[in-house]
């Protein structure tokens, strides 16, 4: 879950900086409830993914000095048995793998 919270911060983030409204470094750190450090470790990572992040001293906002687009999708499906083993029975497992096809699915598959 730690994975889904910063892809929800670097989202969230992304969008202060498109709309050039994030303050000092110490009030959007503030506005999205994570220390200073946190921060500058998420503009890193998105700096990481080519983002051209700058900082203007004058008006106190990041913003990106070029064009960047950041999507993030996060989909949750909840699975029937029936459909964990469809996922599970693909052609990977009718390969002689008997340990990892009896952990996944319960059944055993030969070749």
């Amino acid at each position: 879950m730690k994975s889904l919270k910063t892809l929800e911060r670097l989202q969230q983030l992304h969008q202060r900086i498109s709309q050039e409204n994030t303050g000092t470094p110490k009030e959007l750190a503030s506005f999205m409830n994570i220390s200073e450090r946190s921060l500058y470790k998420l503009i890193e990572q998105l700096k990481d993914l080519t983002a051209p992040i700058s900082y203007n001293r004058i008006i106190n906002t990041y913003y990106y000095d070029g064009d960047f687009e950041l999507q993030i999708n996060i989909s949750v499906t909840a699975l029937s048995n029936n459909e964990k083993i469809q996922v599970f029975g693909g052609s990977y497992f009718l390969k002689k793998n008997t340990l990892l096809q009896g952990l996944c699915s319960g059944r055993l598959y030969i070749s």
